[in-house]
């Protein structure tokens, strides 16, 4: 019997995979027996990849909607129904209902009907146009496109410029008015007029800035909250194996430099902007007071320009290599950080100095080469920005001497003018590095978020609800970079509930299996099948949240026992907590702890043990129940006490799941369903411990090389009950 939320949730599934998204129920963030707002569920939909907007509807509205998107909507006792298509002529809807699966047409509910069942609420679905945004590459041009985006704001912004600049203008003239006519014709009327205006002049350009400010601030906002979303989901959308092969402290640096990329795009290309029309307004203006002025203005500037983009070149060349050794720089940092530990107990600190000497000594000697040839084109622009001023002076002094109409009012007004052009052409000539800049800051950047994500579409794949049967078919697998194979021509088959073992030499290909069964490494030849889905068209993060994993060495986050167990689950409480600590072994030290489940487990875990950290693991491993348990190592890392705690569970953690484990202590596989045997990439042999022994060569091998103290404790034992029995 489906609940009235089953059913709306049933609706809201139905919809979004006519748009092309499969929902998970695990993703929707609801407390357990919460119904879920519609704004809730439109943020669940949105997870997907789809637009999702939680809106309230008219019957008018509805009845004409024309959106090609689904419309689902929410009724009042708690189901939902998807609207097939609106019927105007006949002023009804068609509805399907979620309880009748084989119903396509729907049925036919006018105004009156669905009054009584509909409040008007409803969740409005389609393709994102925003998510095509964000598969589309990280470079100069999607900036540019993420700055039109806000073209409405910008645009005003820019009307505002315009009318800013000529009231800036205004002073200028008014001043020209004060020396030519009031202080010539000692006119006081004309005086308190003029100042009476310069008064209004001054308030609406204050009121005027306070507005832009507001705007530019809104614009800055949206475009740095736009980048930072982006940039943090393409960096979560990277395969695993591209962090595993590239340094830590590098990916930090180069996605740091996001930082210089939002700094431009919500400062300097604003105020560029403003500067340009700036420019705009009082270049005609300045022409219109005096041509050979103005031309003198106009050719100063020009020279600056050439100046600075002289120097382009060289300040790129040397920006690239001071940012390389940065880079450099960073890594070592990063590292001594995580491997803090071992430098310390190794007494490393030395020649990590050394190192990271080395490398600042290099960056430091970089930037003061960049220093040096970015001071120069400033050095040589200075001459002529003091020019521009002074030049306006000398040009019009000569002027008036050579008997051109040209007051001394003219002569002060166009000083002033001029100098709100010689700024914005300094900054406009200075623009050309910083372009320079941001341009090796993008560059940096797309060599993180530019590399090929796990899965184009996360929204996309089938859902199968596991019973945990594994199947591998010829299955051959070759890392990137080698030539030899990890897996070659692996085929077995598992049914579910068997506990399976991998052994092997290292190197053999074991834990290569568990991270093609996690999807991690997806170009493999052959088929992997759970249940009879083959892997690759199952939803990636929904095979990812089926299975439980525990690793060697397992990452605790800086927060409570509690929050470390749940890990942010939705729907989870502290009862799914406790049931997995004792499943776990884990109960037993966690409630000796003084605040128990929360308890705050430093960074970095220094106040739990080896044990106590790998309990936590396995526990929140189980929280969710999975039906596919992979231990891969779990134990090798462990004390034999807090390993022989964690064997002692494994028998009720087995209990209704499929378990993978690998480890190079066969005693800790003795119990398991089957071992499977590997050597150098190929399955040797797969079957119970007992048979392999009698069967499998490698396996007896590595039985033997393990057990060989048993054996002479045996041997030592007979001898002595020899001689006590002789005697």
């Amino acid at each position: 019997m489906h609940t009235p939320l089953d059913l709306r949730l049933r609706s809201i599934v139905a919809g979004a995979r006519e748009q092309g998204a499969d929902l998970s129920r695990e993703d929707l963030r609801i407390s357990p027996g919460e119904a879920p707002s519609p704004a809730a569920l439109a943020e669940w939909v949105s997870q997907s990849g789809l637009w999702c907007k939680a809106a309230q509807l008219t019957w008018r509205q509805l009845v004409k909607m024309t959106s090609p998107g689904a419309v689902i909507l929410l009724m009042k006792d708690g189901t939902g129904a998807m609207m097939i298509r609106p019927d105007s002529v006949r002023n009804v809807v068609w509805l399907k209902d979620p309880e009748i699966e084989t119903e396509q047409e729907g049925v036919a509910v006018d105004e009156l009907r669905l009054s009584q069942l509909w409040s008007g609420e409803a969740l409005l679905i389609r393709p994102d146009r925003q998510s095509r945004a964000d598969n589309e590459p990280w470079d100069m041009g999607w900036i540019a496109r993420v700055v039109l985006a806000e073209g409405r704001i910008i645009s005003d912004l820019m009307m505002g410029g315009v009318v800013l600049s000529f009231v800036s203008m205004v002073p200028a003239l008014m001043i020209m008015i004060i020396i030519d006519k009031v202080m010539s014709y000692r006119v006081l009327a004309t005086l308190w007029m003029t100042a009476a205006l310069l008064l209004a002049i001054l308030f609406f350009e204050a009121l005027l800035g306070y507005v832009r400010r507001q705007l530019s601030a809104i614009v800055a906002l949206r475009l740095d909250i736009k980048m930072n979303l982006f940039v943090f989901k393409r960096l979560l959308g990277l395969p695993i194996d591209y962090f595993e092969r590239t340094p830590t402290g590098r990916i930090s640096y180069l996605i740091a430099q996001t930082g210089k990329v939002r700094g431009f795009v919500t400062g300097k290309m604003l105020t560029t902007m403003f500067d340009i029309m700036n420019l705009l307004v009082v270049l005609p203006v300045l022409f219109w007071m005096s041509v050979p002025m103005a031309w003198m203005v106009v050719g100063l500037g020009g020279v600056m320009a050439m100046i600075i983009s002289s120097f382009i070149k060289p300040i790129r060349r040397t920006y690239a290599r001071w940012l390389e050794f940065e880079v450099q720089k960073n890594i070592v940092l990063v590292e001594t950080l995580h491997g803090i530990r071992t430098i310390k107990s190794l007494a490393l600190e030395s020649a990590q100095r050394e190192m990271w000497d080395r490398r600042a000594a290099d960056a430091s000697y970089w930037k003061r080469r960049l220093d040096d040839i970015s001071n120069w084109p400033e050095t040589l622009v200075s001459p002529f920005d003091t020019l521009m001023t002074r030049g306006v002076l000398l040009v019009g002094a000569y002027l008036s001497i050579s008997g051109v109409d040209v007051s001394s009012g003219h002569i002060v007004a166009f000083m002033m003018i001029a100098n709100r052009v010689s700024s914005p052409l300094i900054a406009l000539s200075k623009l050309l590095q910083d372009i320079e800049e941001l341009r090796a800051s993008v560059m940096m950047v797309g060599l993180v978020l530019n590399n090929r994500p796990e899965t184009l579409n996360p929204g996309s794949g089938l859902r199968p609800r596991f019973e945990g049967a594994i199947a591998f078919r010829g299955v051959k697998f070759t890392y990137p970079g080698t030539k030899t194979r990890a897996l070659d021509d692996i085929s077995f088959e598992v049914p579910p509930g068997t506990v399976l073992g991998l052994v092997g030499r290292s190197g053999s290909g074991k834990s290569t299996i568990t991270r093609l069964l996690q999807g991690i490494n997806r170009e493999y030849e052959g088929q992997i099948k759970i249940d009879g889905v083959d892997l690759r068209e199952i939803n990636l993060g929904h095979l990812r949240r089926s299975f439980g994993v525990v690793l060697q060495e397992n990452f605790l986050f800086r927060g409570t026992v509690r929050d470390n167990l749940l890990a942010g689950r939705s729907g989870l409480t502290l009862t799914d907590a406790v049931r997995a600590a004792r499943l776990a072994g884990a109960e037993e030290f966690i409630e000796r702890m003084q605040q128990g489940y929360e308890t705050v487990v430093e960074e970095g875990s220094p106040n739990l043990s080896g044990g106590q950290r790998q309990r936590l693991a396995i526990a929140r491993a189980l929280i969710h129940d999975p039906r596919i348990l992979i231990l891969d190592e779990a134990t090798s890392a462990l004390d034999p006490e807090s390993e022989a705690l964690v064997n002692a569970n494994i028998s009720r953690i087995a209990a209704n799941r499929t378990m993978v484990i690998v480890s190079h202590r066969l005693s800790s596989l003795v119990d398991s369903d089957m071992i499977m045997v590997l050597d150098r990439g190929k399955m040797v042999d797969i079957g119970p411990h007992n048979q392999l022994l009698e069967t499998c060569t490698i396996y007896r091998q590595l039985w033997q090389q393990q057990n060989r103290h048993m054996e002479s404790f045996r041997s030592s034992a007979r001898a002595a009950l020899s001689t006590s029995v002789g005697s």
